[in-house]
């Protein structure tokens, strides 16, 4: 998932170029490669995560519940809420009464697969990122085609990407960068186009203006804007408009996008990081790096990433992030900007399920969602607008 705005985009170019996430997302790490990663599954047929999930925005933030209700919160001026309005919600509203089992979140806009395994997007849709075939925000639900083996989906600033249960991977909205990895040729889509013929896409995540995946082989592939090394092919250039095969490592697990950087883990528990660098958000010091470098040691278990900030969990269900801070969002009392991984207090049962970007979220092995970090527009779901520092607890409708 990546999460941006116009306004920060300039103010970013005037400072050379960054990126997301999840959103997206929340690029977020893409929720069916936390779920490979954890399950050790490697076929081309993928299989929808289970719920709970959790999708961060810019300013809002969307959670799928144990027993598979949607809910959004936060900021709703593109209609990303769902709930036919475009008036902000300080705690979860529930979206409809349909079943879901995955969700991320661009900028302002989210998709989620239903348990019919249908897609579904909503929120602002300048750049045909919703899919429906048009360039009109929606402010509820609408039906992404007529396909119903949809695994997963990832959304970036303006362009989304989603695996079939058949192995194949789609991608849609804008392509300036070659983010859609269809060529240059098409330079904005308004529905889903295949990338390549290949059947083995495991996993996906959309950052600002590229986008990587993994396939069922353990091989890493990004495609898009690499002028910051976010690629990880080694040597920057202006962008790739189809995959790319980063090294030749066959031991990837999952992989998340931020705004102009990358984060993808191995299954040995090794955690790398490439791309732009200026907040430490590849978790190691120094400028940006167009090759992956290691986070640490072992024993990490997933990774999220959105903006500049990444956060991942251990195999002890320990919870750690780090890069910026201006929000309070890598919990440590501080909004000092870090380049090596700080834990978020001593809590354990942290799980995959994690949304990352100026406000950060997680679900417990409990099925109890904590959030922390911006709270401008109540995305954080406490009834408040205070930033928040430390984790406090949403409640989700029922």
């Amino acid at each position: 998932m990546f999460d941006s705005r116009e306004g920060r985009q300039r103010g970013r170019r005037r400072r050379s170029v960054r990126s997301v996430v999840v959103v997206a997302v929340s690029s977020v790490a893409v929720l069916v490669a936390g779920f490979v990663a954890m399950t050790g599954l490697a076929s081309a047929a993928v299989t929808a995560p289970a719920a709970p999930a959790v999708a961060a925005g810019y300013s809002h933030t969307c959670a799928i519940s144990g027993a598979g209700a949607l809910s959004c919160w936060g900021g709703n001026y593109s209609g990303q809420l769902g709930d036919g309005t475009k008036i902000g919600h300080a705690a979860p509203t529930r979206v409809g009464t349909a079943t879901w089992t995955a969700i991320d979140a661009g900028t302002s806009y989210n998709c989620a697969v239903r348990s019919d395994a249908t897609l579904w997007c909503w929120g602002s849709n300048s750049r045909g990122q919703l899919g429906d075939g048009t360039t009109t925000s929606r402010t509820s639900p609408v039906q992404v085609g007529t396909a119903s083996n949809w695994a997963t989906v990832s959304g970036g600033d303006n362009h989304t990407c989603g695996i079939r249960t058949d192995g194949t991977l789609w991608c849609w909205g804008y392509s300036g960068f070659g983010q859609l990895g269809i060529g240059m040729g098409v330079a904005n889509t308004r529905s889903p186009l295949q990338v390549g013929t290949d059947t083995t896409w495991v996993s996906v995540a959309a950052g600002y203006a590229h986008t990587c995946a993994t396939r069922s082989n353990g091989t890493l592939w990004c495609w898009g804007d690499d002028t910051s090394g976010q690629l990880g092919i080694g040597t920057p250039l202006s962008y790739r408009d189809v995959p790319a095969q980063v090294g030749t490592a066959t031991t990837w697990a999952s992989v998340a996008a931020g705004y102009a950087y990358a984060c993808a883990t191995r299954t040995d528990g090794t955690l790398w990081c490439w791309g732009e660098n200026g907040y430490g958000q590849l978790g190691v010091s120094g400028g940006q790096q167009p090759a992956p470098v290691q986070v640490g040691t072992t024993s990490w278990a997933s990774v999220a990433a959105g903006f500049d900030t990444v956060c991942a969990t251990r195999t002890d269900a320990s919870l750690w992030c780090w890069g910026n801070n201006t929000a309070g969002q890598l919990g440590d009392g501080t909004t000092n900007h870090r380049n090596s991984p700080v834990r978020i207090g001593t809590a354990t049962g942290y799980t995959a399920d994690t949304a990352v970007g100026y406000h950060n979220c997680s679900f417990r092995t409990d099925a109890s969602l904590w959030c922390l970090g911006n709270n401008a527009n109540s995305q954080l779901g406490d009834g408040t607008t205070v930033n928040q520092s430390t984790p406090v607890r949403v409640t989700l409708p029922a």
